[in-house]
């Protein structure tokens, strides 16, 4: 391929995991680390005041993973700014950059947090719905979404906005690593009357939307909410994780109030709703625009993911 890709953030769960998918492809890396030695790579910070210009030869498309993550109890001082620096004026800065030296697309994997943290039981949120960021996470993912697309308006720059929900795979870490670990406990578990429903999107079923709007004409201009189609309960993703694990679900039917009260009083309630609360998408638009479908089943997504977790465990 005579046109290279730049793919931000390439040493994180969803970069490396991109790159390995493209590794045919003439990639240049821009990031703070290189952990792929035979490829082109840019030393350089997500920042809005950083100068790119020296990335963009012969570049016609963008993948931006780079992000300053959400962190669970943040304790920086001013942590909108801190999120808003990177995730907003960064962005912006690598778009505008981008555009002026030639840039045709401009991938931009933002997040769910977009439309906000819950839905209610039978909603689902959509690439449509008004913005409702609640924490600065995904305030900043919000503003550089809107800044994005008034770049492309000014320039014809090709913007392209995924929002993914939960992203899992092997490798994954955070809470669904902690539901692993205390998955392969053998010890029964009190979730069996957890029958919320949350969408979530397997990693290379995330990775294969991307590679997609590389390409593809229809994806341009639009806002794409990815997952697998198949939202789960915590008592059923429990049961996959231990059947995969070849165990016995063992899970005992305690109400999710009791969950929601601890919670509150041991102030871990957005913790506690994040394991009982309810967050679906409408991700159809893949599929409409796209003719796109998630090449992997939940079932096949909770296997890989289990499979790994074993092998590292036996290590």
């Amino acid at each position: 391929m005579k046109n290279k890709i730049i793919l931000t953030g390439s040493s994180g769960f969803l970069g490396s995991a991109i790159y390995r998918s493209l590794g045919h492809r003439n990639i240049a890396l821009l990031g703070r680390k290189n952990l792929f030695k035979e490829s082109l790579f840019f030393k350089k910070q997500l920042s809005g005041y950083e100068d790119y210009s020296d990335c963009f030869a012969s570049v016609e498309t963008i993948i931006h993973c780079a992000a300053r993550v959400h962190i669970m109890d943040d304790k920086t001082l001013d942590p909108l700014s801190d999120f808003r620096e990177v995730n907003t004026a960064g962005t912006l800065n690598l778009a505008r950059q981008a555009a002026a030296s030639g840039v045709k697309r401009f991938i931009f994997i933002s997040s769910i947090k977009v439309n906000g943290e819950t839905t209610s039981r039978g909603t689902e949120f959509t690439s449509d719905d008004e913005a409702k960021p609640r924490d600065p996470y995904g305030i900043s993912k919000a503003e550089a979404e809107a800044g994005l697309l008034g770049v492309a308006k000014e320039t014809g720059l090709e913007v392209v906005i995924i929002r993914p929900t939960l992203v899992y795979g092997p490798g994954v870490k955070g809470n669904f690593l902690n539901l692993l670990k205390l998955s392969n406990l053998s010890v029964p578990l009190p979730f069996g009357s957890i029958n919320n429903k949350r969408s979530m999107v397997y990693l290379d079923n995330l990775v294969d939307l991307i590679i997609t709007c590389i390409e593809h004409p229809r994806a341009a201009g639009k806002i794409f909410l990815a997952s697998d189609g198949d939202d789960l309960s915590l008592a059923r993703l429990l049961g996959l994780i231990r059947k995969s694990m070849n165990k016995r679900p063992l899970l005992i039917p305690i109400p999710s109030m009791f969950f929601m009260l601890i919670g509150k009083i041991i102030g871990k309630g957005e913790v506690i709703d994040r394991l009982v609360g309810n967050l679906q998408v409408d991700s159809r638009d893949a599929k409409n625009y796209l003719s796109w479908t998630p090449p992997y089943s939940v079932e096949q997504g909770i296997k890989a993911t289990v499979d790994d977790f074993i092998n590292k465990s036996l290590k």
